[in-house]
């Protein structure tokens, strides 16, 4: 058993001092079967310490209803056979561009704003959470013969609120359920962020990308002892669908880092390996410098432009840390592992047969619910995925306006089954002039929960209504259709799929497409979707996540260990309109190398 602590200056291990030099590995962004081979390549670095959020959400995707919930615990078992210590970070909230920053949309759903506050339900909800979770953590703390040496207390809560007895409380739940290694808070090096998220008590950490002499002082000023340690050091940066990918120069990325280590701190590399946001469980931020402004989903992609790309391939920036690392190593570096396995030649999915958007909701959604106004998407207990509104315009009565208020976020229209417009943004306009009767129908997209500001927790859905010039219809019948429910083999046979002759003439019909994909030999793998607009993708019951032809990201990582020698079952849930496929050829995915 060995022994961890905050010492006046340095971090100390067993009585002598250290210098962690962490790096950012989210295992629920990586395949499990491949989490060895992405520690190893945080040692051949010249890492010692693998740092992770644990997303809420993931875990207990309704409440009491838990996901796989040991897999902290096997990853922080497969950290310590690497030979690597450990830095957890378990939220509740952790941002990370994580759908709903980590937080169950179950939870904010009722409580809005009350959540990351001192709020009774929240607590209560947060209290079984962690005594859920923090066994297998304390089982594997450093003085238990484990790896992890620091736990962190909530996540740059100075980016957000001001809650203290929040923060006292999450302290002493941490310290109540057995957690004994050295605690610590992580903040914008700002005065009011540090304020706002720190814990007399609890070691403060600094979150920046660049200016490391600057962002110390900041934090010295609120904590004149102990060691100094950016927990994120932005090395790179992540991207949202429709804009361009973001791309920083390992030169000025080295250079940052070392001047983190040459003022003598700790450092933790955000991302040292970013992965994938598999499952659709990506975030999305608001715009403009207050986090209030336009929606910007982020992208499937978690690559970050970190040193280990989203394959677990090394860059340019990590042999140019690797060169900044060794200097600070106590010997050699281990040798860089050599790659996963890669696909050995293209090959072209056979398509299936298609069923329309109708008759998936219909075998594979919930219940459908009718009510004066609309329900949001958390009231239907939809995490990801889209729910179907609709509504009757009364009549008869001429051609009025009809437009769409509080809508998040994107919805694919119809009038009397005739194809609309597809609204995006809060308000929009479905027709100029419609008159009634008619039937309205509302195809609505969550594209993803915002992870990071004052509009957290925030819910999806028609959170307004439909409107007739100013009269809003009511009595709307709506029905959701998680994304989960697509993993269940047995349920998705029911589906009645047609061939593709049935296809009503001109394609661009949403619906649910199936194919085979014939496999020699299993490799990593990107899948291309040449003429596919917006949607999701299952690979043997495994979600790839979203595509969008609106880029940057133009194919989706398919990790080996999810295929399998022979045929493989392909899904695509296709929300706007897929390409034609005359003579069931052209459009149809492809894996490539």
């Amino acid at each position: 058993m060995g022994e961890f602590v905050v010492g006046e200056r340095d971090f100390e291990r067993d009585g002598r001092p250290v210098r962690l030099l962490s790096g950012a590995l989210h295992y629920f962004r990586v395949h499990e079967a491949q989490w060895g081979h992405r520690l190893a390549m945080l040692r051949a670095m010249g890492l010692n310490c693998v740092e992770t959020y644990v997303p809420w959400n993931l875990h207990e995707p309704r409440p009491g209803v838990h996901r796989d919930p040991e897999a902290l615990g096997r990853f922080l078992d497969a950290a310590r056979a690497a030979g690597l210590l450990a830095l957890v970070r378990p939220g509740p909230y952790i941002c990370a561009e994580w759908e709903n920053g980590g937080l169950p949309h179950w939870l904010t759903g009722p409580l809005g704003r009350r959540v990351r506050t001192r709020d009774a339900k929240y607590l209560r909800a947060v209290d079984a959470w962690f005594g859920r979770l923090l066994p297998q953590v304390v089982a594997r703390q450093y003085d238990r013969g484990g790896p992890v040496v620091m736990v962190q207390a909530e996540n740059e809560y100075g980016s957000y609120g001001s809650d203290r007895a929040y923060l006292a409380h999450m302290v002493g739940l941490l310290r109540g359920l057995g957690v004994s290694v050295p605690l610590f808070t992580s903040d914008g090096p700002e005065d009011h962020m540090l304020t706002g998220g720190s814990v007399p008590g609890v070691l403060a950490t600094a979150n920046f990308g660049s200016g490391a002499r600057e962002a110390f002082a900041a934090l010295r000023r609120h904590q004149a002892r102990g060691p100094l340690m950016c927990m994120e050091f932005w090395c790179g940066w992540f991207s949202h669908w429709g804009d361009a990918s973001v791309v920083r120069s390992s030169g000025d990325a080295a250079d940052a880092l070392r001047e983190i280590l040459e003022c003598g701190a700790s450092v933790n590399v955000y991302m040292a390996h970013g992965g994938t946001n598999f499952g659709g469980w990506a975030g999305a931020n608001r715009s403009g410098e207050l986090h209030d402004g336009e929606l910007r989903p982020t992208v499937t992609s978690y690559d970050y432009d970190a040193p280990i790309d989203e394959r677990g391939r090394p860059t340019k920036k990590f042999h140019r840390f690797r060169e900044v690392l060794a200097a600070y190593a106590p010997g050699p570096l281990p040798e860089v592992p050599v790659p996963p396995p890669v696909l050995g030649a293209p090959v072209r999915a056979e398509p299936g047969g298609w069923a329309p958007l109708a008759d998936v909701l219909d075998v594979l959604g919930g219940p459908e619910v009718t009510s004066g106004a609309p329900p949001t998407f958390e009231e239907l207990d939809v995490d990801r995925g889209v729910v179907r509104y609709r509504f009757e315009v009364p009549g008869p009565r001429g051609p009025l306006p009809l437009r769409v208020a509080g809508l998040r976020d994107l919805a694919v229209t119809y009038v009397d089954g005739v194809r609309g417009p597809t609204l995006a943004g809060e308000d929009g306009m479905i027709g100029a002039a419609v008159a009634g009767p008619a039937t309205v129908e509302l195809w609505v997209e969550s594209l993803g929960r915002v992870n990071y500001g004052p509009r957290l927790g925030e819910p999806k859905g028609l959170t307004g209504g439909v409107l007739h010039e100013r009269q809003y219809l009511h009595g709307v019948r709506a029905r959701g259709l998680r994304l989960d429910a697509l993993e269940d083999e047995a349920a998705v046979r029911r589906v009645p799929f047609r061939g593709y002759g049935d296809r009503p003439s001109g394609s661009g019909q949403p619906g649910l497409h199936r194919a085979t994909l014939s496999v020699p030999s299993p490799g990593d793998a990107a899948l291309e979707l040449p003429g596919w607009t917006r949607g999701f993708v299952w690979v043997n019951g495994f979600c790839l996540g979203r595509y969008w032809a609106a880029g940057p990201q133009r194919s989706l990582f398919v990790p080996g260990p999810v295929l399998r020698p022979g045929v493989n079952e392909l899904l695509l849930l296709e929300l706007e309109g897929a390409p034609a496929l005359e003579g069931e050829r052209a459009g149809a995915p492809r894996l490539v190398p």
